[in-house]
């Protein structure tokens, strides 16, 4: 980032008025007082800083922590929220479309990730071949902690420059 005041700025902004708000006690805003509205605020800081300084690498991250963020907020608040594994492949297609917007990268992979997760989330005739995929789901879901361990390996003992 070449502009990183940029990125810093609109971060205390979105940090600051969630503090503020938070000191005040909005009735209406209470159900805004946690962690799923910290990612959304960075997202948007990280959307706002790509469009504000033309440099477009962070708007698939951006987009991806604003979709989660809403995502998991609509979990907590909302009881008809979905909460299926097939959100999470929507948000990535949804990142990848945004990033396509500016950078003309990543409209296969939006297609492909925006269809699967459509079909899963709303085709109610699946295929008896596809539910292998949700044991997979299930077995990611269950040991996703020992990715992120065997990742963090990865990158101390094989990934040197």
């Amino acid at each position: 980032m070449k502009r990183q005041n940029t990125f810093s700025g609109l971060l205390l902004i979105g940090i600051g008025f969630y503090f503020l708000l938070k000191e005040f006690q909005v009735p209406f805003l209470t159900q805004f007082y946690s962690w799923p509205t910290i990612l959304i605020i960075i997202g948007t800081a990280l959307l706002l800083h790509s469009y504000i300084a033309s440099e477009y690498e962070t708007l698939f991250s951006g987009g991806v922590l604003f979709g989660l963020g809403i995502h998991f907020h609509g979990l907590r608040t909302y009881s008809f929220w979905i909460d299926h594994w097939g959100v999470f492949p929507l948000i990535i297609g949804l990142s990848f479309l945004i990033r396509f917007q500016k950078t003309r990268k990543g409209i296969i992979p939006a297609i492909i990730l925006i269809t699967l997760s459509l079909f899963v989330l709303f085709v109610a005739d699946k295929p008896g071949w596809f539910y292998w995929i949700n044991v997979i789901v299930h077995f990611i879901e269950t040991f996703w902690p020992l990715l992120l361990v065997g990742f963090g390996l990865y990158l101390l003992w094989f990934k040197k420059k």
